[in-house]
């Protein structure tokens, strides 16, 4: 009887053994070649969920091999695995134990890795155990950053953000939403929704200026107005409940709360167009918002200020990418694997200490659970998973103002109702004004941070969930927050 996990090849009396092989950077069409098909091409097949990632599995003989990828035609080896110089060029290597080696007593029951996994193999617990490097020993995990490494990369964006202005956010063309402090918020709920935006600052005629801004967390609230049996809010009352009545009642259940008493009204953070983009980026991450609008006040009419644009982690993001595009060298710590630096919330491992824990829920899990925990972890997005914790989906708190639709929040119970549910009502507002109809964005541990930066500089995309290859069981999350609070040095 042979291990689990196994091939038996009958003509030759040989244990084969499933190897999964992966290609994590992306391509249009993806071979693997090697010592073991021969140098003939097999084609690889990309994973579900994650197209620039592809995969496929060779039951391979005990010993030594050789191969490497044929990525739209052009030859690539891996390099963060082990790799030689062969008569064929260069080459990755791989040293499977002997088939002695592999006894029913060493299957064991799957045990979480302490260290980071290769990026070879994310989720394949044989390959992992039967690796060897051609010196005998277990595979490395991935190098750590240098402190010099990464004080250079965090100087080098430091200087491009102080010296680049929030002027280079502005897009050449475009529309930015404002709401009189006097519409109603029902009418506010409908336009967030239909406009496909989550926030939106707010004008007050009678001061001449903007003095603060809606969001979906404010529809959060309302809905667990809406839901609580003491609430003196009704739905019937949203029609003539104005925004500025809500911020008034917002402000004293803030100050109830606080112990203060009194109402607390707290003020517009926003940028002006001269702002530098680390000024941008600061008053993001220190007030808690995802998007702070820019003003520009002209000396000679300052009571007329000018709305220009909504800035966002992302936008500065994508500058970023855009100034360092061909010269990524010169920021070391942008090679690294994300699994090898301190940035995103992890899944603990076992033995680890106690972190911040991850948020994530089952579909089954109430409405009102999903939005409490998203308010009581500061978070804006929590993964769904299975029970296996392999992705599902992901419920934001921008996924809120979908229950607008059809007027779906007038006869809504966030108790009965369960995040499977929910999400049905969705009708992915964001594809309409051309932005990503993918809900779930992901990359892997192995991915190194310039794709991942790349990604969230993506329009519409605010967080990428870290999963397994294959299996798609969540690992970790990391944000724009995460991103720029590790470049500028922030814990």
């Amino acid at each position: 009887m042979y291990p689990i996990n196994m091939d038996f090849a009958p003509e030759s009396g040989m244990v084969l053994i499933p190897t999964r092989f992966v290609w994590p950077y992306g391509g249009r069409i993806v071979y693997i070649s090697g010592s073991f098909t021969g140098w003939t091409q097999w084609p690889m097949a990309p994973v579900e969920g994650c197209p620039t990632v592809f995969q496929t599995i060779c039951s391979l003989p005990p010993g030594y091999h050789q191969y490497k990828f044929v990525v739209d035609g052009e030859w690539r080896h891996e390099e963060q695995r082990p790799f030689v110089s062969s008569n064929i060029g260069t080459v990755n290597t791989v040293l499977l134990a002997r088939e002695s080696d592999f006894l029913p007593a060493m299957i064991s029951p799957r045990i979480p890795p302490s260290g980071p996994s290769s990026s070879m193999d994310v989720d394949n617990e044989t390959f992992q155990r039967v690796v060897r490097l051609s010196d005998g020993t277990s595979p490395e995990p991935f190098p750590s950053i240098s402190d010099t490494d990464l004080e250079i990369s965090r100087h080098r964006i430091a200087v491009f953000m102080s010296t680049h202005l929030a002027y280079e956010l502005l897009p050449e063309s475009g529309k930015v939403i404002a709401l009189d402090v006097e519409l109603p918020v029902k009418q506010a709920f409908h336009i967030l929704h239909e406009q496909g935006i989550s926030m939106a600052p707010l004008w007050d005629f009678s001061k001449g200026k903007f003095v603060g801004a809606l969001s979906a967390l404010d529809f959060i609230l309302i809905m667990r107005e809406l839901g609580s049996h003491c609430s003196n809010l009704t739905e019937e009352e949203l029609e003539t409940h104005t925004i500025s009545a809500w911020k008034d009642a917002k402000s004293y259940l803030n100050g109830q709360i606080n112990g203060q008493g009194d109402a607390v009204s707290r003020r517009l953070i926003q940028a002006g167009p001269d702002d530098s983009l680390n000024e941008v980026a600061l008053k993001i991450l220190q007030n808690g918002v995802a998007t702070i609008p820019i003003i520009h006040c002209p000396l000679e009419n300052a009571s007329h200020p000018h709305l220009l644009h909504l800035a966002s982690l992302s936008g500065i993001l994508k500058c970023i990418c855009r100034f360092f595009k061909h010269s990524l060298s010169s920021l070391p710590v942008l090679q690294m694997p994300i699994c090898a630096i301190p940035v995103g919330t992890w899944v603990p491992k076992i033995g680890e200490p106690n972190r911040r824990p991850l948020a994530i829920l089952r579909p089954s899990a109430s409405l009102s659970a999903a939005l409490n925990l998203l308010i009581q972890a500061q978070v804006s997005s929590i993964p769904i998973v299975d029970d296996n914790d392999s992705l599902l989906d992901v419920y934001s708190r921008s996924d809120i103002t979908t229950l607008a639709k059809d007027k779906i929040y007038t006869h809504i119970n966030l108790e009965e109702t369960t995040i499977h549910q929910a999400l049905q009502y969705r009708d992915d507002p964001f594809s309409t004004y051309g932005y990503t109809s993918q809900r779930c964005h992901m990359c892997l541990r192995s991915d190194p941070l310039h794709k991942v930066m790349e990604r969230l500089s993506m329009p519409g995309v605010r967080r990428l969930v870290i999963v397994e290859a294959g299996s798609k069981r969540v690992e970790g999350i990391i944000s724009l927050g995460d991103i720029f609070r590790f470049l500028v040095g922030g814990s």
